[in-house]
């Protein structure tokens, strides 16, 4: 039984193949909810369907354009201080084009509109909707004020309808971007900081490490960008790779007060029953540590969990992005490759001297350790690590705090109103 998630839809005066920022925190917002399951609709004046998320609705409404000429009219006069005959026909008839439209979605995000001048009868229009019930929960998501702006705040003048845009409406909820943003808000609308919500923009994953669905795919699976510490142990399952002392390592990591994740990319030989008796003391031992959140083995975190499941080179590629150390606690290595890919990733690499290639290549820019090193004692060394460099603690705070993922489950998604219905629908 799931419950029925509500609509939301997304408006502003333009969205994507136009390019800007605001453009760009829409398009976002489209690919979050469709990844989360929310149905959306984006709104506006300029913009094309293709253009957005597959999954994503469109709805083309002329007038709403900032820079459709009757509005381009209408803004020269106002931007003079006078209001132009035009305003009030063209604000009802804005009026009447939204109110069918907006009446369909349980929330409606309106980015910019209700604190920028660039199309004041959409304000107005947006405001008497509001005010008449037509927009059931709006959202008011306010990147930039015309009346705090040095640019623009000699374009409006006391009074309607320069006013709507620093007048707080307590059927809105307000979000803004910052909390220098949030100040200024606070100082415009004349209403207290807990009366407006701070919602940073956000990082995207996959595409700024380049990372493919299925790789974007397993690294949810496996709760990656929400762990403290990333160790990536990109070999086969044998005895000779000591993934044992990985497991131990793990443990006294996550005993110091961390969330570290282990994730071994090889898989056992399903074919061979030697290796699939190591592969299970493997995983006996990790139940008998309590690491079972924390180890992942990707030979068992595929979309079939009771099915093996293997991975391309590309995508351990993808893997060695979003982790933070290499490990290799080997007790013998040919050469050990994994060395030079971490170094090329760009990735620390921690190993034991039983690794040629991290005495011969990487020597005293990588962590080398004795395999019979007690693991508490790496544990130690590596949280050290972890607490005292800026990059991993800029890393760490990004994809655990600042990644769409993270944004939308923690600040978007509770503002959002339910579906009024509030229906449930067998699976």
């Amino acid at each position: 039984m799931i419950k029925k998630k509500p609509t939301t839809a997304l408006l502003h005066y333009s969205a994507p193949p136009v390019i800007g920022g605001v453009e760009g925190v829409i398009q976002a917002h489209c690919q979050i909810f469709l990844q989360k399951g929310y149905p959306v609709t984006v709104i506006a004046g300029r913009g094309e369907k293709d253009a957005l998320p597959p999954g994503a609705d469109f709805t083309r409404i002329a007038e709403l354009d900032s820079q459709h000429p009757d509005v381009l009219n209408i803004s020269k006069v106002l931007e003079q201080g006078q209001i132009p005959q035009a305003f009030e026909p063209f604000t009802r008839s804005l009026v009447d084009s939204l109110a069918p439209v907006v009446r369909k979605f349980d929330n409606l995000i309106v980015h910019n509109v209700f604190t920028k001048h660039f199309n004041l009868p959409l304000t107005s229009a947006l405001s008497r909707l509001v005010t008449s019930g037509d927009i059931r929960h709006c959202i008011a998501w306010c990147h930039d004020f015309t009346w705090t702006s040095p640019n623009s705040r000699s374009k409006v003048f006391e009074g309607y309808p320069w006013d709507l845009l620093r007048t707080y409406d307590p059927q809105v909820q307000y979000v803004t971007i910052s909390q220098e943003r949030l100040a200024s808000m606070t100082e415009m609308l004349g209403q207290p900081a807990e009366k407006i919500k701070v919602i940073y923009n956000g990082v995207d994953v996959r595409l700024l490490l380049g990372i493919s669905d299925d790789g974007y795919e397993l690294i949810q699976r496996m709760d990656i960008l929400a762990a403290d510490l990333v160790l990536l142990m990109p070999v086969r399952v044998t005895q000779a790779k000591n993934i044992e002392f990985a497991l131990r390592l793990t443990a006294e990591l996550k005993a110091l007060g961390i969330s570290p994740r282990l994730i071994h990319t090889g898989p056992p030989d399903p074919h061979d029953e030697k290796s699939m008796t190591y592969f299970e003391t493997l995983r006996q031992l990790r139940r008998q540590l309590g690491i079972e959140k924390e180890l992942r083995f990707v030979f068992e975190s595929g979309p079939k969990p009771d099915e093996p499941y293997w991975i391309d080179l590309e995508t351990v590629g993808e893997l060695y992005r979003v982790a933070d150390i290499m490990l290799m606690p080997s007790h013998r290595e040919g050469f050990g490759m994994p060395v030079l890919e971490a170094g090329l990733a760009g990735i620390p690499v921690a190993a034991t001297a039983n690794v040629p290639a991290v005495v011969e290549i990487a020597g005293s820019d990588a962590v080398i350790f004795d395999a019979s090193l007690d693991p508490a004692v790496l544990a130690g060394s590596l949280l050290n690590w972890m607490e005292n460099n800026h990059e991993q603690r800029m890393r760490r705070r990004m994809r655990q705090q600042y990644t769409w993922q993270a944004l939308f489950e923690r600040d978007i998604q509770p503002l959002l109103k339910p579906n009024p219905d509030d229906a449930i629908h067998s699976t």
